[in-house]
């Protein structure tokens, strides 16, 4: 159930795909292609960013550890109700891209697919159905962000090599 990202990149990361349905960077599958979603998530963005920034450095600062919010029981219900993409960018930024990489190669137990580094960088993987993991022709899809592949993903994804 994990996906790592490896090749030509400074640093080789991991993605466990099963946590990040308590990550704040989810989006709603059916609002990842629209464009209500995305200036909801350039205001998310901005939000996350300021509240982490007052989080690091008040808390840090005060010597206080950080504290995970805690989610309420309806909001735990609506998590397991949803479908849910996490945006790519921020892992492929961790992995550092090295600059003469021009490609990525996405592993599926049966094929294997190239795109280029910018649509890997502002796609998709699609990791929850309903609040679950996905578990058959899982552990992620991968989406184009335009939403291009939104009926036909590429499935079964379970490494990514930058070339």
């Amino acid at each position: 159930m994990i996906v790592p990202i490896i090749g030509n990149v400074f640093y080789s990361i991991t993605l466990d795909p099963t946590v990040w349905i308590f990550d704040d960077r989810k989006i709603l599958l059916n609002e990842a292609f629209s464009d209500q979603g995305s200036n909801s998530e350039e205001v998310n963005d901005l939000e996350l960013a300021s509240q982490r920034f007052n989080r690091e450095v008040f808390d840090v600062k005060m010597n206080r550890p950080p504290v995970n919010r805690s989610i309420s029981k309806r909001e735990g219900e609506t998590i397991l109700k949803n479908s849910y993409v996490m945006p790519l960018h921020d892992f492929i930024k961790n992995a550092e891209i090295k600059s003469d990489a021009t490609h990525a190669t996405l592993v599926s137990d049966e094929d294997e697919t190239e795109i280029s580094i910018a649509d890997l960088e502002n796609g998709y993987f699609l990791f929850a159905i309903d609040g679950k993991p996905i578990k058959e022709n899982g552990p992620v899809h991968f989406f184009y962000r335009d939403g291009s592949n939104k009926d036909n993903p590429i499935t079964t994804i379970n490494k990514i090599i930058i070339h």
